[in-house]
């Protein structure tokens, strides 16, 4: 057994298939990427990684094996699965995933491969644990399955805590203790047991409060767009593919950047924070659901339309479209007076918090703040935006101004 001491779990116990997996480079190599990507630019404690956070993940999944009563082979497949559900990160987190996953069709919990073969192969046969089962897990199915991905799983109850914990801000902050230990399987679905609707209510305040603070922070969204263009110029200009990408550590992806002439540039602004700014800030109400719904294809031809029309190169404008605001959270299965429902039809902080998370949402137009104004006025015409009150005036107050006040 080898205890490792944790800043959010305290001691926790590794033993059985996951100690031997835990020096294996697959999982070593999350040492080397940070759980939040570039959100250390906003707050700059900020700076744990995804081994961290997998042995989190790890803990709380022993705590809710031991809670249901699993032992024996079945307990080790998901002890092996939750340490190793994000052995698929490619550098920097969730920040380049889709880049990643337009080229190789794999996102970062489709871990199959990755399992079959090498150390943590393995290591997994000489347990006899069938790699391709563990990855199933990985991948949220079967019964405990859900227990490493899904509504009620304990990877979200891990890095909510932890990423408030390094952050410093207090809204992450659940009773991850009691969702652990009233999790209970209901016809083989994970629900949380009866009287815990606020306990399941927790997590929705929590990822809701941390969304606009941490996750969508306007600088944490202006530096993943950077890195994320920096990152598909280089793909583009055949330096590395996509499968070699996927496998490299933050570290590795900093010194490429930083090696080659098409992302040289971006790199410098990324080392030195010399980030592009804010030329538009669009509430949804303000965008055509065109726009919205565009594809990555549709979305560069836009921004070389608004450098076009702003007459500069189109490595100076970024258009950043979030998907529309939704709450998978809500749909966390809890028991009410006998019956099974789901926390959408059961809690009235649902909607409200729905409201929040659309009254929060932002298309984002950033440019170099030397040519800021120029990229707002070409954003607004080529977007159709009705953009009063959108435009971001970064006065001494912080405070935003209409598109007349911006342009005077």
């Amino acid at each position: 057994m080898k205890i490792i001491k944790d800043s959010v779990h305290d001691h926790i116990e590794i033993d059985g298939v996951a100690r031997d997996l835990l020096d294996t480079p697959a999982v070593q190599r999350l040492r080397g990427i940070s759980q939040l990507g570039t959100v250390s630019l906003v707050y700059p404690s900020a700076n744990h990684t995804r081994f961290e956070h997998s042995l989190g993940v790890y803990h709380l999944a022993c705590e809710a094996l031991e809670g249901f009563g699993v032992e024996g082979r079945q307990a080790e497949r998901v002890r092996a699965a939750a340490l190793l559900h994000d052995v698929g990160h490619g550098p920097f987190s969730h920040n380049l995933e889709d880049l990643t996953y337009r080229r190789t069709g794999r996102y970062h919990d489709d871990v199959h491969a990755l399992l079959a073969s090498g150390q943590v192969g393995d290591v997994l046969c000489d347990h006899d644990l069938d790699p391709n089962a563990v990855a199933d897990l990985v991948a949220g199915e079967g019964r405990f399955g859900q227990v490493v991905s899904g509504e009620l799983d304990v990877d979200r109850m891990d890095y909510l805590v932890r990423d408030a914990h390094h952050t410093g801000v207090p809204y992450g902050t659940i009773d991850h203790g009691r969702l652990v230990r009233e999790l209970t399987f209901v016809d083989d679905e994970l629900v949380l047991g009866e009287g815990n609707v606020q306990t399941a209510e927790s997590l929705l305040v929590a990822r809701a409060l941390m969304n606009p603070t941490v996750y969508n922070h306007s600088v944490a969204r202006i530096s993943k767009a950077i890195l994320r263009r920096a990152s598909e110029r280089l793909l583009e200009s055949g330096a590395v593919d996509a499968a070699t990408l996927q496998r490299m550590d933050d570290h590795d992806l900093i010194v490429t950047l930083r090696s080659h002439e098409a992302t040289t540039e971006f790199s410098r602004r990324l080392d030195e924070r010399d980030l592009y700014k804010r030329a538009v800030w669009a509430e949804i109400d303000d965008v055509p659901g065109g726009i919205i719904e565009a594809d990555h294809d549709s979305i560069r031809e836009f921004e070389r339309e608004i450098a076009d029309a702003a007459e500069l190169d189109e490595a100076h404008v970024v258009l950043d479209v979030p998907d529309r605001p939704s709450m998978t959270e809500s749909t966390s299965r809890v028991v009410v007076n006998g019956e099974i429902r789901r926390l959408g039809h059961q809690s009235p902080l649902v909607d409200a918090l729905r409201a929040a998370q659309y009254s929060q949402w932002r298309l984002g137009v950033y440019s170099p703040a030397d040519v800021r104004e120029r990229v707002g006025r070409a954003a607004v015409d080529v977007l159709g935006l009705d953009i009063d009150g959108s435009l971001v005036s970064e006065t001494r107050d912080g405070l935003y101004a209409t598109l007349d006040q911006f342009l005077e």
